[in-house]
């Protein structure tokens, strides 16, 4: 019961935090992993050096690893920034790392990407 209040109280801190443009309310941790506001997976790409400000993944790569879009009006919140990426739209950061999804992950939960060509990897708490 004590476990459960406090969820709720954090997800009710977490939202407050989103709505002044904190971290995305599209990513939580779940089993230790992030996912989106849909339960899929979340991954970073080892060609994306930590704090840069830039994705790597662009075009094709882009089409397999969609990034977790940011809005215009997102800002940076804790560990939370927003790159501008080659076509000029938004996307999330985690400690600095661009955030993706995976195109053959099927389901929540679904974590087909880590170890991909051993450069893509789930983002872990």
């Amino acid at each position: 019961m004590i476990k459960a209040l406090a969820a709720v109280l954090l997800m009710a801190a977490l939202g407050a935090c989103a709505s002044m443009g904190g971290a995305p309310m599209a990513a939580r941790f779940d089993g230790g992993k992030l996912v989106n506001s849909a339960g899929m997976t979340l991954y970073t790409f080892d060609k994306d050096a930590a704090g840069s400000g830039k994705s790597t993944c662009n075009g094709p790569c882009a089409v397999n690893w969609p990034p977790l879009r940011a809005a215009d009006t997102d800002r940076a919140s804790g560990d939370w920034s927003v790159v501008t990426r080659d076509d000029g739209s938004k996307q999330w950061a985690y400690r600095g790392k661009p955030v993706y999804l995976w195109t053959k992950d099927q389901k929540p939960g679904d974590k087909t990407g880590d170890g991909v060509n051993k450069v893509w990897h789930i983002v872990a708490q």
